[in-house]
């Protein structure tokens, strides 16, 4: 919330006539307004450098700076805030003036106490509208739009470019990747960052149903069509009426489901199972695979005319292998997610974690990754990520010299080695002690006994208390 700005909207009445003034302090004051007033243009705009309201009632005609000066200065400083002119000289090129200047509206004087009182319930219920419309585009570019969408990586960057450029489209798109590339994110990107997202975005799982139900879920059906259709139902094409349809694994649809779909791509009508009669429908289609679908045209499993129709846009997303240089921020994003979840504050990866993240392989790409960072932070007890606290099967997936690695050597050796290492990582002594399973006057001990130096902290010496 902006410096002064309330829940209870603000409001200057300006006018240099100062019983007109408080005239309106008084009607609006009534009505529930904080309601301020200023006897001039330089005044009130004096006011807006030191407080914010949502509403400006001004007298056009004034000495100085008049209404259209206040009404310029106004838009320049606080753009949302909405201007309503007021004027005896109630002539068409004042309204035609002041309208195009930007002011909300025009009345003039003298006015109807209520003529004002619906003019200021108007301007200030747009204004909670389009506040209220900013909050939730916001809301979905946070949850769904490219700020999910992690890395700077030349590939990612190339991505975010065609995003963009497409939001604003109807174009159907084809977005390609293996299983955990984030295709799905990239289609929410798209539609909650274009034209169509107030509307519907619905997802249909290609390889989820036998091609039976998976027809009747994406085209409905009507009463008696097959046994158990004992109501007509809509299909998924009509529930994103006006959205978007994303198709996921669109390479497991069999032929006979893709000539009804590249028929519904080419006349945008669909057809129930057993009616008769088309429905017009207005959808966007967005597609996603992690096949060749080439491949499966040259293997006679998928229509080339449908592939066409498809890939209009293509969008390939990367392995994760092959944008190692995002793995870092992935990483974090996703702590920062779960530690919050968890509730475990100020959570961070030993340099160790981060080393045998970025040499994996990630098979299972963005979501393996997500999946492995959850269990880290659920299991771990300290503040500091651990190469030991993620996964096994990962850590039994990296090469040898990413881990730990030392030669045959005595338990002693063995022990003061992982010391070196630990006190080298983690810097708090007190999270030093926990992760070696020993108290801090143990641990100052161990370090003595090795002759490891301790660098001091602040707040406490460099050796332990002695007992009283």
């Amino acid at each position: 919330m902006r410096r002064g700005e309330t829940a209870s909207p603000r409001i200057l009445a300006v006018d240099d006539d100062l019983i007109a003034g408080q005239l309106l302090v008084e009607i609006l004051s009534d009505e529930g307004y904080r309601v301020e007033s200023a006897a001039g243009g330089r005044e009130a705009v004096e006011q807006l450098e030191r407080e914010f309201y949502d509403l400006i009632i001004t007298d056009l005609k004034m000495p100085g700076w008049d209404g259209l000066e206040v009404l310029r200065r106004y838009r320049e400083q606080s753009p949302e805030t909405l201007v309503i002119l007021v004027t005896a000289f109630g002539s068409m090129e004042s309204a035609i003036e002041a309208m195009k200047a930007g002011a909300f509206d025009y009345v003039s004087k003298p006015f109807r106490e209520d003529e004002i009182k619906i003019v200021v319930r108007r301007a200030l219920d747009q204004r909670r509208l389009k506040r209220e419309n900013e909050q939730y585009r916001q809301e979905f570019a946070r949850s769904y739009g490219l700020d999910q969408i992690i890395g700077h990586s030349r590939p990612m960057t190339e991505i975010y470019k065609t995003v963009a450029m497409i939001t604003g489209r109807n174009s159907t798109v084809l977005i390609q990747g293996e299983s955990g590339t984030g295709k799905e994110l990239i289609a929410q990107a798209i539609h909650h960052n274009g034209p169509r997202a107030a509307r519907p975005f619905v997802v249909v799982n290609c390889a989820a149903l036998p091609e039976p139900l998976l027809e009747s879920e994406m085209f409905g059906h009507v009463r008696g069509a097959f046994t158990g259709a004992v109501a007509s139902k809509k299909g998924l094409f009509e529930e994103a009426e006006g959205g978007t349809l994303f198709l996921d694994e669109i390479g497991e649809m069999g032929l006979s489901l893709q000539a009804k779909l590249l028929r519904a791509l080419q006349e945008r009508e669909v057809r129930r199972v057993g009616a008769n009669d088309p429905i017009r429908v207005d959808v966007r289609i967005i597609a996603a695979t992690n096949q060749s679908l080439d491949v499966k045209v040259k293997e006679g499993r998928f229509r080339e005319d449908l592939l066409y129709r498809l890939r209009v846009v293509t969008i390939a997303l990367p392995p994760l292998r092959e944008r190692r240089e995002d793995i870092p921020l992935l990483a974090d994003y996703f702590l920062k997610q779960y530690a919050a979840e968890t509730q475990k504050t100020d959570l961070t990866f030993s340099p160790q974690a981060i080393e045998v993240m970025c040499r994996y392989e990630w098979p299972g790409n963005v979501r393996e990754l997500q999946h492995a960072i959850e269990q880290a932070v659920v299991l771990t007890t300290g503040r500091v990520i651990l190469a030991e606290d993620l996964p096994l099967s990962l850590r039994d997936a990296v090469p040898g010299d990413a881990l730990p690695s030392f030669p045959l050597m005595s338990l002693d050796e063995l022990q003061r080695r992982y010391l070196i290492r630990v006190l080298r990582e983690i810097q708090n002594r007190s999270e030093a002690a926990r992760i070696l399973g020993v108290d801090r006057r143990t641990l100052y001990r161990m370090a003595q006994r090795y002759g490891i130096p301790l660098t001091e902290e602040r707040g406490e010496e460099s050796s332990p208390p002695e007992h009283p």
